[in-house]
């Protein structure tokens, strides 16, 4: 006759090993320690394998215990994700699509992968902007579906993918009374006043490296890693601004600025980044997949 595995006495035992004894994981749960030892000894007569054994009145995991809290951390977060999946599909049947960006990332990109999955299906979207370490882990733990880095993150692979999704050239963009510097540019850029990404982002990094190393030193009045500050105050004519040319055509059109050039041998790049998920989300899915 199959055994049947009972999940309560499991949650107990994961609670025990996080929490290193009975005692602290029983303060946790607000049950008696007896009530707690019990039911740990029935999961054991259960499985017919001690989980843990007791050494200096401390209580270590056994062999057994490692490959059964490994188990637990992968039930209960299917049951997380199971719980994820039912709660996108709401009333009005809607998918829940939960995106995370970078502040680097141009907000034009986040508005036109924001388009393309309203075209894959109805569904409705929640926006987030955090740094590169917060996404990561937002990610892993299933609270957002789908990341927007500029930049290919370093992460231990397990848990997560990435995709290079756009490569594009950078152009240097500049208010009306920068015009003049097209002519003979990029030595042109030669002492004019910048305004650039942080030096954490990956473009300020190859930015600043084509300029060393082509001898142009630039004036950097001013740091910020909002991609919508930074061209607002490039806009009110306060300095130059780096920015891929998938977006460059906008920030024309929109904030009247004026294309100086392309920087040769600079591209920016975005990757999508996603947890990996037995339930998947259909629309992170595709977009992970397919956004180009």
């Amino acid at each position: 006759m199959k055994t049947w595995l009972n999940f309560q006495h499991l949650r107990y035992f994961q609670m025990i090993a996080q929490e290193g004894g009975v005692a602290k994981a029983a303060a946790k749960l607000r049950l008696g320690q007896s009530t707690l030892s019990t039911q740990l000894g029935q999961l054991e007569d259960q499985i017919g394998l001690a989980l843990f054994e007791r050494r200096q009145r401390r209580l270590f995991l056994t062999e057994a215990g490692r490959i059964a809290l490994d188990y637990a951390g992968e039930i209960f977060k299917l049951g997380d994700e199971l719980l994820d999946a039912l709660h996108d599909r709401r009333d009005d049947f809607r998918l829940r699509v939960q995106i995370g960006a970078l502040d680097a990332v141009p907000k034009a990109v986040v508005v036109e992968l924001v388009g393309v999955a309203q075209a894959h299906a109805p569904c409705a979207i929640s926006v987030s902007e955090g740094q590169a370490d917060e996404l990561l882990r937002a990610l892993k733990a299933h609270e957002i579906d789908l990341a927007l880095f500029n930049y290919q993150p370093a992460f231990e692979r397990t848990g997560l993918m990435a995709r290079l999704a756009r490569r594009t050239p950078v152009v240097v963009l500049g208010a009306p009374g920068f015009a003049k510097l097209a002519k003979g540019f990029p030595q042109s850029l030669k002492g004019q006043p910048f305004v650039m990404p942080g030096s954490q982002s990956r473009l300020r990094h190859d930015v600043d490296h084509f300029l060393k190393v082509r001898g142009i030193p630039v004036d950097v009045v001013l740091e910020a890693q909002d991609t919508s500050l930074l061209t607002l105050l490039a806009a009110e004519g306060a300095g130059l601004i780096p920015v891929g040319a998938s977006s460059a055509d906008e920030l024309e059109r929109k904030y009247k600025l004026k294309r100086l050039g392309t920087l040769p041998d600079v591209h920016e790049e975005l990757w999508l980044i996603a947890g990996e998920r037995r339930i998947e989300n259909p629309v992170a899915a595709r977009l992970f997949k397919s956004f180009r």
